[in-house]
């Protein structure tokens, strides 16, 4: 199966949830890539030795990994860091993510500002551009193993909604003008 994506609902209730319209509205990968969002599906059971994953990583440059685990569990401040990780926000570099386990979903903004809901699953590696505004929660399973990915030396700063001025965000709305 591949990805899953569709247009979100305006409701406060549980980021967790699916939030599918009703009727439901998909996006395709089609739509996905003409705001800039990359995506590829690998098998995660080999992730360590998957020669895929290295001719990707050889080929956009992903230099830096390191592997996080979401859960309540594991990760310190979880129902913070999940709150954190839900307030818009969009970064000077693209966001790059590979599922090895459980499942979370991305928000992202279309052209037209509009919330598209991406389901991430294991084997899903997908690229968020720098300067789109994107989000990040767990499903209801509250639980995701995910490999981070990078170009060169991590840059974990984010930068909150809104932050238009950004020459970033700036060229990546200049980007979606042709498209």
């Amino acid at each position: 199966m591949g990805i899953e994506a569709w247009y979100i609902d305006s409701s406060d209730e549980d980021q967790r949830k699916p939030h599918k319209l009703n009727p439901n509205q998909p996006v395709s990968l089609e739509d996905l890539q003409k705001i800039g969002v990359l995506y590829w599906k690998l098998n995660a059971d080999i992730y360590e030795t998957d020669p895929e994953l290295q001719q990707i990583r050889k080929d956009q440059g992903y230099s830096y990994m390191d592997i996080i685990t979401i859960h309540k569990d594991t990760l310190p401040n979880y129902e913070e860091k999940l709150k954190m990780f839900f307030e818009e926000h969009l970064h000077l570099d693209d966001e790059i993510r590979y599922i090895l386990d459980g499942r979370a979903y991305f928000d992202v903004r279309d052209k037209e500002n509009r919330w598209i809901r991406i389901h991430m699953r294991k084997g899903d590696l997908i690229t968020l551009p720098a300067g789109i505004y994107h989000r990040f929660t767990v499903d209801e399973t509250n639980y995701t193993k995910a490999m981070r990915l990078f170009v060169g030396e991590p840059v974990w700063k984010a930068y909150n909604w809104p932050a238009d001025d950004f020459d970033i965000r700036k060229k990546y709305v200049a980007s979606l003008q042709g498209s």
